[in-house]
C-alpha cells in the first residue's frame, strides 16, 4: 500500500508529446495534483501519466489493463479533468468473491512504496504466524503489490486465498484480465505492452498450474489486523532500502 498525503481530484493536462498524436486507447495526460488511481486504488503523484478508465482517472497502465472503454463524455480527449457530479450516485452492489478451494489457507499480502517510483517493500503473512517480506529500489507500488502475491504463492503449498487491498492484483484474476493479455501476446486491449510482465507472467502461470488459488479484496486501513500487519512489514522494508 502506498502512503501519501490526502489526495485531491486530479487536474490533468495533455503533455506536449500527446497533442496531435494518435493513441490506440485513451489519451494520456499528466496529473497536476496527487489523487488515487480509479483502478488499482494506489496514489497518483503529480507529474504521472494518467488516462480515463470508464468514468475514472487511472494510471495509464491500469486503464489499459482493465480493458475498460474510455468515457463517452469526451473529457479525456479535451484534456479537461472531470467535474464533480452534484448528485450522489447509487452505491454499486458488492462484488462477488472468487470461489475458494475447500480448506484453503488465507494469506494476506501488501506492497508499499515511498514515491512512485522509489524505495519499496512487499510482505505476506498468515494467521498461523508464517510471514516473509523484502524490499527493492527503485520500484513502484504496483510492482510491490504483485511481488507480494507472487512470493506468497511461491512460498505456500496447498489451496490458498490471497487477500490483498490491491484491486489491480485481485481484478486480474477475478475479472480474468490475464486471459486477454495472453491471447494478445502480452499486449493490452489498447495495444500497449503489459506493465510488469516479468512479475505477472510467473504469478499467472503458478495460479493456473495449481488451480487451487483464489483472490479476495480487502479495504486497506479498514481495521483488518492482518492487512495492517503486512502493511507495516512492507513499509518497514521500503524504509530499509531507502
Amino acid at each position: 500500500m502506498y502512503h501519501s498525503r490526502t489526495a485531491r481530484e486530479p487536474r490533468a493536462r495533455v503533455g506536449r508529446a500527446a497533442r496531435g498524436a494518435t493513441y490506440p486507447g485513451a489519451v494520456p495526460m499528466t496529473a497536476k495534483y496527487a489523487t488515487t488511481c480509479g483502478v488499482c486504488a494506489a496514489p497518483v503523484s503529480p507529474g504521472e501519466q494518467i488516462a480515463k478508465a470508464g468514468q475514472r482517472w487511472a494510471h495509464v497502465a491500469c486503464a489499459d489493463a482493465g480493458d475498460q472503454p474510455a468515457s463517452s463524455s469526451g473529457t479525456a480527449s479535451s484534456g479537461t479533468a472531470p467535474k464533480a457530479s452534484p448528485t450522489k450516485k447509487a452505491a454499486k452492489p458488492a462484488r462477488a468473491d472468487m470461489p475458494a478451494a475447500e480448506g484453503a489457507l488465507e494469506v494476506w499480502t501488501d506492497g508499499a512504496c515511498s514515491g512512485n517510483p522509489g524505495p519499496g517493500g512487499w510482505a505476506w503473512a498468515t494467521k498461523d504466524g508464517r510471514q516473509a517480506s523484502g524490499g527493492e529500489a527503485p520500484t513502484t507500488n504496483q510492482r510491490m503489490e504483485i511481488r507480494a502475491a507472487l512470493e506468497a504463492v511461491r512460498s505456500l503449498e496447498g489451496p490458498l486465498v490471497v487477500v490483498s487491498d490491491s484491486t489491480y492484483v485481485v481484478n486480474c484474476f477475478r475479472d480474468g484480465w490475464w486471459k486477454g493479455w495472453i491471447a494478445r501476446g502480452w499486449v493490452t486491449s489498447a495495444k500497449r505492452p503489459v506493465v510488469s510482465r516479468d512479475l505477472w507472467e510467473p504469478l499467472i502461470t503458478l495460479v493456473n498450474d495449481r488451480g487451487d488459488i483464489s483472490f479476495r479484496w480487502v479495504k486497506g486501513h479498514s481495521g483488518d489486523e492482518m492487512n495492517d500487519l503486512v502493511d507495516r512489514l512492507a513499509v518497514e522494508q521500503s524504509k530499509a532500502v531507502a
